[in-house]
């Protein structure tokens, strides 16, 4: 499965954005192979839209999961939904590796779509 995290940064040491659509990077993480994938959030500037675009690039990315701080908004979170991805918040003071292992023991709150 792959998880995307808004991170601040371009690796798994980086510490995670709050915010979801202004986030300055998306790192896709895929389960089955490990690896850690960095994405340029290029509709952080955008003056609207930038979460439906950021829920869009979500989506493509093959993520069934999003990792953040303090959630998508209403539009994002609707496309979010309808592409079958679950958005998990409370990450946003953490580092990515925590906010990883936050998700996987049950610590983040799921937030309603």
């Amino acid at each position: 499965m792959k998880i995307l995290f808004t991170t601040k940064g371009e690796s798994s040491l980086a510490m995670m954005d709050p915010r979801f659509g202004r986030a300055d990077f998306m790192l896709i993480y895929d389960e089955e192979t490990k690896e850690f994938k960095p994405l340029a959030n290029e509709a952080k500037e955008d003056a609207h839209g930038a979460g439906l675009k950021a829920a869009t690039l979500a989506i493509s990315s093959g993520a069934k999961v999003v990792i953040t701080g303090n959630g998508a908004g209403d539009k994002a979170s609707e496309i979010l939904k309808k592409g079958g991805v679950e958005v998990y918040v409370g990450a946003g003071q953490m580092k990515v590796k925590e906010a990883y292992e936050a998700y996987k023991t049950g610590q983040l709150e799921k937030q309603e779509l």
